[in-house]
């Protein structure tokens, strides 16, 4: 396969993951225990403040700026694909563009917060060094990034394809790949804890009987029945209030604060 087609190949898998996530996100019990997890460490980012400047870097289809960062203060965001920045319109985000992570298209020192969330384990290894060296960049001295990445390599599976995903992380992995370019780590947390049986078995069985091709894998974002996914919302929202006094010891996340000096 060459270059472009690999580069389409990539493009038409990541429309297909946002096109799923937009259908999902709103009710699905694993974004609804994302935001519950994010908006913490995005109050300790804040430090109190609600008139902050912040970036979404790869902000998809804009849910993260619509519903956690905008209570923060006025929010920007970016994404390399039409489709996202087509369903973030249409969700009403305004202040959008479509970059690279690994260019980011605003000036040094411009946001208190960056965020970047499920999107460095899709990089290849030089765009994920180059995408944490211009958060870095466009963050003032004090501004902290919160970052999300995929955790625990037992964990691949299905939506491993649908994700494009090249890596899951160790919490030792994520710290070096910060402290290399200067962050100061604050606080790092496994997510989804009290759901990760049920993923490990799921996903066990995924590698058992064969990773499912990307079509089939859009069933990985599809809303499981009400009573199921009332119930899960509701663990994982007791896992969000418990995770803030004792940290869990796994998860199929990993989520954290790392600020930059002043």
């Amino acid at each position: 396969m060459s270059g472009p087609e690999r580069r389409a190949a990539y493009n038409t898998r990541v429309d297909l993951l946002l096109e799923a996530t937009a259908r999902a996100e709103r009710d699905h019990f694993w974004f609804r225990g994302f935001r519950r997890f994010v908006a913490p460490m995005l109050v300790q980012a804040a430090a109190g403040r609600r008139d902050l400047r912040l970036l979404d870097c790869g902000c998809g289809t804009g849910g993260n700026i619509r519903d956690v960062l905008s209570r923060f203060g006025r929010a920007w965001g970016f994404d390399l694909t039409w489709t996202g920045l087509e369903f973030a319109q249409r969700a009403g985000v305004e202040r959008i563009a479509r970059a690279s992570v690994a260019a980011i298209p605003f000036p040094a020192a411009a946001f208190d917060i960056v965020t970047s969330l499920d999107v460095l384990y899709c990089l290849p290894d030089d765009m994920e060094r180059a995408a944490v060296g211009e958060m870095w960049r466009v963050l003032k001295p004090g501004g902290a990034a919160v970052i999300n990445v995929a955790a625990m390599g037992v964990l691949r599976g299905n939506h491993s394809v649908l994700a494009n995903e090249l890596r899951r992380y160790s919490p030792a992995r994520l710290r070096a790949l910060l402290e290399r370019r200067g962050f100061r780590l604050e606080r790092m947390i496994y997510t989804h804890a009290t759901v990760f049986p049920i993923v490990l078995a799921v996903r066990t069985t995924h590698r058992l009987i064969g990773l499912a091709n990307r079509d089939e894998a859009l069933g990985e974002l599809v809303v499981p029945a009400a009573p199921i996914n009332t119930a899960l919302s509701a663990v994982l929202a007791i896992e969000s209030v418990v995770n803030r006094v004792v940290p869990m010891p796994f998860g199929s996340s990993l989520l954290c604060v790392a600020r930059k000096p002043a």
